[in-house]
């Protein structure tokens, strides 16, 4: 009776049933090869029709490699490729995955298989079967290599034990701290905790703190606390700080007779009003009528810093300075960056200087590259100098109104050429000396700021010529340049079907020039009108993103086919590296080695990253701060996000960006299209898309999060 049972089940065993138990039975027996026979007398397969699907299924199993043939015909289970070494990713929603080490398509980690892997880390996984329309999955079964075991949160102090709380989307469990490992840690401190163990089979891992911030919700804590979640540093060290104390700041009878003398040429800087670190300047003289000497001086940072010294190291690990909403973090002690080095008025100065002679239509007819002594006359901020550009009157306006004239011909140049013309509006905040947000403001670039950036694309440019154009046959020597990629031909597909939307169109084949031209006609067009910031901010997207290397491909956003870092020493190290190998070559030394620089490239690359990730985090919190004391309020926005779990809105007035979450939109059942970047009403057909106008009101502000949320205002 049992057989009979058995039998007629058999019968309407379903194909993925069957493939169910033929996983379960290879996976039993790793070692061993079976024939055909073998495997249906092991499951048991009676009937015809049982044995010929096993068979289709073991073709499957062969084509997907899940199996492989061995001698006479026997099947054996395919341990080839079967545990990989990579990095596993985790996500927020559960859809983590990993990456081989080799490359390859990434695999899907369901949480329960993640074994207490962390973002980042370095994993060895175990694949299981790959079936026909499923996705490639495995299971972690060893974490080889911690990416982080630092975590920033707020402490939860109990009698006994404590918690850090963490709103990291890349940790999924609370850190368990023992009471003798908090340092003094209080209740609702802001704390950095390093994970020290994590037993196999418990939930949580245990950790130590090993930095108090400070109380949650102040100013300063919460700066840092953004700081030490990037890995960023938020104390200079001290032995550093003494090592630039004792660096002297006389300029010696030598110093002066290896320089050129610019003292007594009219020079002058042009910064933000809040800037202490004066990186640049400009002179400017007539040569005869017709023909001026312009000279872009660059602070001369390598000058006092050596190589390989405890200020060198420290600039090198930190790459770059970090510019949060209230503060700067530097990348140089402060006595040399805001100091010694800063190009200040009314005081000599040792410079790295790229001078041009240059005619009235902004041809270049000769350039040097030559380290100077300059002292500045006067220190504008932008503002100033926009007003003597844009009145006529002021002082050192002749010089100041040629530059202008000089910049403006280089820049329509240069977009001639195809550079693509991304001018942002940018987010500002006036605070008070707490922090508090008071208002919002927009940075707009105007003439004074192009004037600068004009000059210092020239002079980034021509260093970067001067040291890669080689005659043919010769090979350029180990430099790091700044390069940008051509944009992905997929992703400019996806925007020029997003900005047909709007009724706008742009090329997304041809030459680069022309490609280029059409992306700044798009620019163009868009100017004052209301979905400009989601366009550029879409436009952006697909551009890749610009990066140090030594290996040159040109930079494709700027149109030059050769381009560098060198005129911000004080806040970014390419630039000191730039100093450093071009005085080397112009002393005739042999070329660099190509793998210590490319290293240097990579990791300045990764550190400028984390950086502009840190600097959106102050901008954010700063937001959600400040939209905070607006609870109720309702506001007009444009969608500026759309996903399967909600509306992302940004506000016009200010650009504070929030969320609808899709619980809100209660009248009926959205349906996601990824394509579209809509929700649709399956019910009522209503849609919600990309760049649509909508009124919200602000009802949940997260700090904590960095998170505001929406409701919609019908």
């Amino acid at each position: 009776m049992a057989k009979k049972k058995e039998k007629k089940a058999g019968k309407h065993m379903k194909k993925s049933e069957l493939a169910e138990k033929l996983i379960t039975f290879f996976q039993m027996h790793p070692n061993e090869a079976f024939a055909a026979k073998q495997l249906f007398r092991g499951l048991n397969l009676t009937t015809h029709p049982l044995k010929m699907l096993c068979m289709d299924i073991i073709d499957e199993m062969v084509e997907d490699a899940f199996l492989q043939i061995v001698e006479h015909g026997h099947y054996k289970f395919n341990d080839h490729g079967l545990v990989m070494t990579g990095t596993f990713q985790r996500k927020s929603n559960g859809k983590n995955s990993f990456i081989p080490e080799d490359g390859g398509e990434a695999i899907f980690i369901a949480e329960r298989k993640s074994g207490h892997a962390m973002n980042g880390d370095k994993v060895k996984v175990v694949l299981c079967a790959k079936r026909k329309g499923r996705m490639l999955e495995g299971e972690v079964i060893e974490v080889l290599e911690r990416a982080n075991d630092t975590f920033v949160g707020t402490l939860k102090v109990e009698k006994f034990y404590a918690f850090l709380l963490t709103e990291s989307k890349m940790l999924a469990n609370d850190i368990f701290i023992p009471k003798e490992k908090l340092k003094g840690g209080k209740n609702g401190d802001k704390a950095v905790v390093k994970i020290v163990e994590w037993p196999e089979d418990a939930k949580n891992p245990i950790g130590q703190v090993v930095d108090i911030l400070g109380q949650a919700g102040d100013n300063t804590t919460e700066m840092h606390a953004i700081l030490a979640e990037y890995g960023l540093p938020y104390v200079y060290p001290a032995h550093v700080e003494a090592a630039a104390d004792k660096i002297s700041d006389v300029i010696t009878p030598e110093d002066y007779a290896e320089r050129e003398d610019f003292r007594e040429i009219t020079t002058f800087t042009i910064d933000p009003k809040d800037a202490k670190d004066f990186d640049d300047a400009l002179s400017i003289r007539p040569i005869k009528p017709g023909l001026w000497e312009v000279g872009v001086h660059i602070a001369d940072v390598t000058h006092y810093v050596k190589e390989g010294s405890s200020i060198d190291k420290e600039a090198e690990k930190r790459a770059t300075s970090v510019y949060l909403v209230d503060r700067t973090i530097p990348m140089l002690p402060e006595r040399l960056c805001n100091m010694l080095c800063s190009l200040r008025p009314n005081e000599e100065k040792l410079a790295y200087s790229a001078i041009f002679e240059m005619n009235d239509k902004a041809e270049v007819k000769n350039s040097r590259i030559v380290k100077t002594v300059i002292k500045s006359d006067r220190r504008f901020t932008y503002e100033e100098a926009q007003a003597v550009i844009e009145t006529g009157e002021g002082e050192y306006k002749e010089e100041i109104l040629q530059l202008n004239k000089l910049a403006q011909i280089l820049r329509t140049n240069r977009m001639a050429h195809g550079a693509i013309d991304f001018d942002r509006v940018e987010v500002r905040f006036e605070i008070d000396e707490k922090g508090k947000p008071l208002s919002v403001y927009f940075k707009e670039s105007k003439e004074a700021n192009k004037l600068i950036e004009e000059f210092m694309l020239l002079a980034n440019r021509t260093v970067a010529e001067f040291i890669g154009k080689v005659p043919k046959n010769k090979k350029a020597k180990v430099f790091p340049y700044r390069i940008h990629d051509l944009p992905d031909p997929d992703k400019l597909e996806n925007l020029n079907w997003f900005v047909n939307r709007f009724g706008y169109k742009i090329r997304t084949s041809g030459t680069k020039a022309e490609v280029s031209k059409s992306i700044n006609k798009l620019l163009a067009s868009i100017k004052e009108k209301k979905e400009q910031n989601l366009i550029e901010m879409v436009s952006l997207k697909a551009m890749q993103k610009a990066k140090y290397s030594t290996h040159n491909i040109g930079h494709y956003g700027l149109a030059f086919d050769y381009y560098t870092h060198f005129t911000s020493p004080i806040r970014r190290f390419p630039d000191m590296m730039v100093h450093r190998l071009l005085s080397r070559y112009l002393a005739g030394g042999r070329t660099a080695q190509e793998a210590k620089y490319e290293d240097l490239c990579d990791h300045s690359s990764n550190m400028e990253q984390i950086a502009a990730n840190a600097e959106r985090a102050s901008i954010k919190y700063k937001q959600v701060e400040f939209m905070g004391e607006r609870m109720g309020q309702e506001f007009d926005g444009t969608i500026s996000g759309v996903t399967e779990w909600g509306l992302y809105v940004e506000i016009n007035e200010n650009k504070c960006e929030g969320m609808i979450p899709m619980r809100e939109l209660d009248d009926d059942y959205y349906d996601f299209d990824e394509k579209s970047y809509c929700l649709t009403g399956r019910r009522y057909h209503k849609k919600y898309s990309l760049g649509d106008p909508i009124r919200i009101k602000v009802v949940r502000a997260n700090l904590e999060r960095k998170q505001l949320d929406f409701a919609l205002v019908e």
